[in-house]
């Protein structure tokens, strides 16, 4: 039994739904009378900014996946379009690695500025 074919057009809007839910719904929300958080010395900077620098690749990284995932099964067995999606999980996997790399570049960084 043959599976049901997907419109590029679903696969797009389900794609935008699940992107806004994704960022629509992981905003943190302060307690009410709850001090704003603040950054006392350098060492802190640097690790909100790996933190920071971690997210945003793993966030990358996800949603390249996700479109190599997409292109994959889209791609109909058309060779170049499987050749591009390849390609993108390829890339997704590299941005994987990136990510895992950051802290250790910004260890190296805190050896340069001199912070343990």
């Amino acid at each position: 039994m043959p599976l049901p074919r997907i419109s590029r057009r679903r696969v797009a809007v389900c794609g935008a739904v699940v992107g806004l839910v994704m960022v629509f719904g992981a905003t943190p929300v302060l307690a009410d009378g709850a001090q704003q958080p603040g950054v006392s010395d350098l060492g802190e900077v640097i690790t909100n900014i790996r933190n920071w620098l971690v997210g945003l690749l793993v966030a990358l990284a996800t949603l390249l996946l996700t479109v190599g995932g997409l292109r994959y099964l889209l791609a109909g067995g058309d060779p170049g379009e499987v050749g591009k999606a390849k390609d993108t999980l390829k890339y997704s996997a590299l941005g994987y690695g990136v990510a895992i790399l950051a802290p250790i570049l910004v260890e190296i960084l805190r050896g340069f500025v001199g912070l343990s």
